[in-house]
């Protein structure tokens, strides 16, 4: 099932940019040298091991460059895929196929590398309560893509855009001159403009959390760059009120400790930020 944000509009909207940047006013490489009536195969070779994902987007991407090409998959999106291995076969006209290839790679090797780092984290703290969450530090006009990504390796997508949710971060909180402040007005904006938004506040410290829990009216309270002790007295004291979430800083190695402190969620930036492509080829079939 697509997530909320992945609507076949959407979808189509991304394909049809990324098509107009890549090809323009057409293919002249594809065009000059391979005959129109000349029809082929072309496979995905898998060159890493790791987490396939991109393959949806894949068969939607050749069926927008040319309807005629059809796809047989031999793995899904979310599977534990092998260095050897191929994931799909592409038949049909040859141009098409060329015309297609580097947007499909570019996608499906940022996707599989973004799933594949996902399930890793996911793995270092199964057995909490802890959930895997993404952020908005995304490529920007492929946000769809990478967050698609994450939901495929076994994460949690945070809010898609500034649109869907509020998060009162610490700048918020400043400007508006203090968390009851911050709170107070965003609650009565929503209520005048007839949103149903859920509101998430950043504490930087147990002050903070406690300035939270006295105003009330917020979904969910963001632990920032705190220590692990601070993080526990803080879920302690905050004692399911409302959600938890972790965020800031996060690494490998910090990773398993924060989520021992009972935190309901882990917001991970690198998810999306800073993840290396999985190594995928389409080698055409002579």
């Amino acid at each position: 099932m697509l997530q909320s944000y992945l609507t076949h509009q959407a979808i189509h909207d991304f394909i049809k940019s990324a098509l107009a940047e890549d090809i323009g006013e057409g293919d002249h490489s594809s065009l000059g040298a391979v005959p129109a009536s000349k029809v082929g195969k072309a496979r995905l070779l898998i060159k890493d091991d790791g987490i396939i994902a991109g393959l949806d987007m894949a068969e939607r991407i050749f069926g927008e460059v040319n309807p005629a090409l059809g796809v047989t998959f031999f793995k899904h999106d979310g599977e534990i895929v092998k260095k050897g291995e191929i994931a799909f076969v592409v038949e049909g006209p040859a141009q098409s196929i060329l015309s297609a290839e580097r947007l499909v790679l570019n996608c499906m090797q940022r996707m599989s590398g973004i799933a594949t780092y996902t399930q890793r984290l996911c793995k270092m703290i199964e057995g909490t309560r802890a959930q895997l969450m993404d952020t908005r530090k995304t490529t920007p006009n492929v946000r769809l893509m990478e967050k698609w990504a994450v939901a495929i390796g076994g994460g949690k997508n945070h809010r898609f855009a500034l649109y869907d949710m509020v998060m009162l971060k610490d700048n918020h909180v400043d400007m508006a001159g203090g968390i009851r402040t911050a709170i107070e007005n965003t609650r009565k904006y929503l209520n005048e403009k007839n949103k149903d938004l859920k509101i998430e506040i950043e504490t930087r410290n147990l002050h903070e959390v406690q300035e939270v829990l006295n105003v009330g009216g917020v979904d969910i309270i963001m632990l920032d760059n705190m220590s692990i002790e601070d993080m526990k007295e803080a879920v302690k004291i905050i004692n399911q009120k409302y959600k938890t979430e972790a965020s800031g800083g996060m690494t490998e190695t910090t990773l398993r400790s924060v989520a021992e402190c009972g935190v309901d969620y882990i917001s991970v930036g690198a998810l999306t930020h800073s993840v290396k492509s999985l190594d995928l080829s389409l080698k055409v079939e002579k």
